[in-house]
């Protein structure tokens, strides 16, 4: 039979060690040697229950007075309370609290599950272009959980209560075991809950929860855009466990507008002009998020041109200033003439025929030039 090394030796501490030097020198050696770490060393797990073994003892100060006076014989034996771990899974089940600090929740048997945050809701707003170029305040009207009146959230019937799940032992996880590694994972009997529910509420269906409607006032910023998403916090539905309770995130959508399109904090506004305008320059009024204000377009100017009014668009809610207005002149032409409008456009028709300007001479060159060439060739 093999002698027992010492329990102050295996978990390399002094005799006057304190709780916590013991503590510590125990995390380290768990950590060495968890058979996670080391898959079919067997010599490792042998390591590892003894090092549970003694620190079993030792952790425990009536068992460690009884060990550091009749050293092993004090401890071992039905009275003595010596554990003699029969495999890893006895070590995890016993010392679930540690296990789940270091491996986050692996063979943490008896660790309490971390309260998890309620789901976020979703509302969604409208704005018109106005609207989002100022800044608003507006009501939002979503849907959430709330906690059920009839049984106060526990999803039980009036009268009664939940209870111990008897599949994971009020655990929440369930842990399985192969060889020397284990599995855990959430108890499908109560979905990490812990409890089961025999008698549901009839309210809110063992659920805890009801819907309702609520209304909030929110600020939107100035110069949000279609797809901006704005989060109110702790707006959501409830935690199951007891935690935060989630947000709302509110989408918004803003309306195209009849004058302008818009390009990021820049605006898009088409003026139609008549050819007398272009031709021989022009103030014209063009719209604003502000009002109106006048545009000189220079003589001369041609279909297309685009004009920037800076400063005039939308703001950035994240950074001071605004985009700019870029008038686009778009040359409308008349489908309706009077007689006098007629006959002074076939007087400037023909004027330009013997008048023929400089880009438009060459280009008729090269039109003759073209079909003197295309002649020449099926000549010869």
């Amino acid at each position: 039979m093999a002698t027992k090394r010492c329990y102050y030796e295996v978990l390399q501490v002094t005799r006057t060690a304190t709780d916590g030097e013991i503590s510590s020198s125990y995390r380290k050696l768990a950590v060495k040697f968890h058979p996670d770490k080391n898959p079919g060393d067997d010599e490792a797990v042998g390591q590892f229950k003894e090092a549970a073994e003694a620190y079993e003892v030792l952790s425990d100060k009536e068992k460690r007075a009884r060990y550091d006076r009749f050293g092993h014989a004090g401890v071992d034996g039905p009275q003595g309370g010596s554990p003699h771990f029969s495999d890893v899974n006895d070590i995890f089940e016993a010392f679930g609290d540690i296990f789940g600090d270091m491996f986050g929740g692996r063979g943490g048997g008896g660790r309490s599950r971390r309260s998890q945050q309620g789901a976020d809701v979703r509302a969604d707003l409208t704005l018109d272009l106005l609207e989002a170029a100022r800044g608003v305040s507006k009501e939002i009207t979503f849907s959430r959980h709330a906690k059920c009146g009839e049984c106060g959230g526990n999803g039980a019937k009036k009268g009664s209560k939940p209870e111990k799940c008897r599949y994971c032992g009020g655990r929440g996880q369930v842990v399985q075991s192969t060889g020397i590694f284990r599995l855990q994972t959430t108890c499908p009997a109560c979905q990490g809950s812990g409890t089961t529910i025999n008698d549901p509420c009839g309210n809110c269906r063992g659920e805890g929860a009801v819907l309702e409607r609520v209304s909030r006032e929110v600020q939107i910023p100035a110069g949000v855009d279609s797809g901006t998403r704005l989060r109110i916090t702790g707006e959501g539905d409830p935690s199951p466990s007891g935690g935060p309770p989630g947000d709302c995130y509110c989408f918004i959508t803003v309306r195209e507008h009849s004058l302008f399109q818009r390009d990021g904090q820049h605006l898009i506004c088409s003026i139609p002009v008549g050819y007398a305008q272009i031709t021989l320059g022009a103030t014209i009024e063009v719209p604003t998020l502000d009002g109106r204000e006048e545009l000189k377009i220079p003589a001369g100017s041609q279909p297309g041109a685009v004009f920037r009014l800076k400063g005039r668009g939308m703001p950035d809610p994240r950074v001071r200033g605004r985009g700019d207005i870029l008038v686009h002149l778009h040359l409308e032409v008349p489908t309706k003439l009077t007689k006098r409008q007629e006959q002074l456009l076939r007087e400037l028709a023909e004027e330009e025929k013997v008048n023929v300007g400089a880009n438009r001479k060459s280009f008729f060159d090269k039109l003759k030039d073209y079909f003197t060439g295309e002649e020449a060739e099926k000549k010869a």
